[in-house]
């Protein structure tokens, strides 16, 4: 990296550091400090002795001044974590100070950080790791948003519409989908603030220069900034609708095909390897399950399965081969899915025809089935295969998905939803309504 003055100066609340343009710049393009570099890294100074003053905590700028120096984080006792937290966030180094506490992200290594009870009556309906290391869990009606502390923002309140999926798209902003008429609108479909819980926007369906109501169900985020949502209309019409991120303007509508369920899909996943959508519609809430992968350039579907015409050799085995789940897992272009026993199945997307190989190697839970199970869900995070069983999540890795570990903890029942983000995984458990935060142990150079 060429730069013209090296040395940079800061007058932080009152106190004095000198650092070097090369330490500025391991804070990367989108910090604070990426605004004093051009487009070709090099340091924009007019004046070499000029101080560069801001008016925030000096303790802080300290420690995360050593961090762009080392890697390493330090915490002084004067120093309390929440106010670091926060100004981490004002310098746009979160995710330096993640890497630094946590380390890699591991499953075999997760240890049960903490618990916290839930705040709304009622079952839980999903929970969404964000992007900077908090979540938010939905119960019913409600969402309730949690930052990288784990304290409590203002709960989003949808008025007894019920909460089908949500998504983050930055720590400030977050997506809920739910019935129509979400704030007394057309939508079902809108953008919230995650620090104020207000309703900022809501994302309508036109066709034929007519809006549209509709219901909102699964939600993915594509890398350029797409928002893709499955809709079911009054009439029951079917399909997934497109919304750009920055604008909230509908930019496409897929409908649903003849002989297909689209529209009614519990899960979307956006692969960025073939800019496809995967579509899934899986038990129990239909008769058949339906997966698909959705090409929008080309307007049409590319890869698709279905359990409609499976040979039925054994009834008791056809059961057990129900999908609960499904991902896909573009590295080995196979799609990966769980059935109630939590057996794996494996369909390779290279294949025009879609058929499953399943395995039972991984059946961990034999027996009777608790008297409320939650289906099995799945997860895939720095190539590793995460399913949920009961009060159990198992952890598998290698190319033959060995099972390798599992993240236990029995209180609150059985696991209704997990998910993985911003170096944690967050399970939801569905009988106390309480949520269980796992992490990687800290490395030996965290110091509190």
């Amino acid at each position: 990296m060429g730069v013209q003055r090296d040395i940079v100066r800061f007058n932080v609340g009152g106190r004095i550091f000198e650092t070097t343009a090369t330490t500025l710049a391991n804070a990367g393009r989108n910090s604070y400090f990426g605004a004093m570099f051009d487009e070709n890294w090099d340091l924009i100074v007019e004046d070499q002795s000029k101080e560069h003053f801001i008016d925030r905590n000096p303790d802080c700028f300290s420690i995360l001044l050593d961090l762009l120096r080392t890697g390493e984080i330090y915490l002084t006792s004067n120093v309390p974590e929440k106010l670091l937290y926060r100004e981490a966030l004002f310098y746009g180094l979160l995710d330096h100070v993640r890497t630094a506490k946590w380390g890699s992200f591991d499953g075999n290594r997760l240890r049960l950080s903490r618990s916290v009870n839930g705040r709304a009556p009622g079952d839980g309906t999903a929970i969404r790791a964000g992007p900077d290391g908090g979540c938010c869990v939905a119960h019913g009606s409600m969402v309730h948003v949690y930052d990288w502390m784990l304290e409590e923002h203002s709960p989003i309140n949808l008025d007894y519409q019920r909460v089908n999926d949500a998504g983050w798209i930055n720590p400030d902003r977050l997506v809920v989908s739910a019935c129509e008429r979400l704030g007394r609108g057309d939508g079902g479909m809108g953008l919230f603030s995650t620090s104020a819980g207000e309703l900022r926007y809501k994302f309508h369906v036109s066709h034929e220069n007519q809006v549209k109501s509709y219901t909102a169900g699964a939600l993915s985020f594509s890398s350029d900034y797409k928002i893709y949502s499955s809709c079911k209309g009054r009439s029951n019409e079917y399909g997934i609708g497109v919304w750009d991120q920055n604008t909230g303007q509908q930019v496409d509508f897929f409908y649903e095909p003849p002989g297909w369920s689209l529209g009614d899909a519990d899960k979307l996943q956006w692969l960025n390897g073939t800019s496809c959508l995967l579509v899934s519609t899986l038990f129990p809430r239909k008769d058949n399950c339906y997966i698909s992968l959705l090409d929008f350039r080309a307007k049409k579907m590319v890869w698709a399965w279905s359990d409609i015409g499976t040979p039925i050799i054994d009834e008791r085995i056809s059961d057990e081969r129900r999908v609960r789940d499904a991902i896909a897992m573009e590295d080995t272009s196979s799609i990966c899915v769980v059935n109630e026993f939590e057996d794996l199945g494996f369909m390779d997307l290279r294949s025009r025809v879609g058929s499953v190989r399943w395995s039972s190697r991984s059946r961990l839970m034999k027996g009777k089935m608790p008297d409320e199970p939650c289906y099995p869900k799945l997860a895939l995070h720095e190539g590793q295969l995460f399913s949920s069983m009961n009060d159990s999540i198992s952890v598998f890795c290698g190319a033959d998905w060995v099972l390798t570990s599992r993240l236990r903890r029995s209180y609150g029942g059985s696991i209704c939803d997990f998910s993985i983000g911003g170096d944690r995984l967050f399970a939801l458990h569905s009988e106390e309504n309480v949520f269980d935060i796992w992490e990687a142990p800290p490395p030996p150079i965290m110091s509190s």
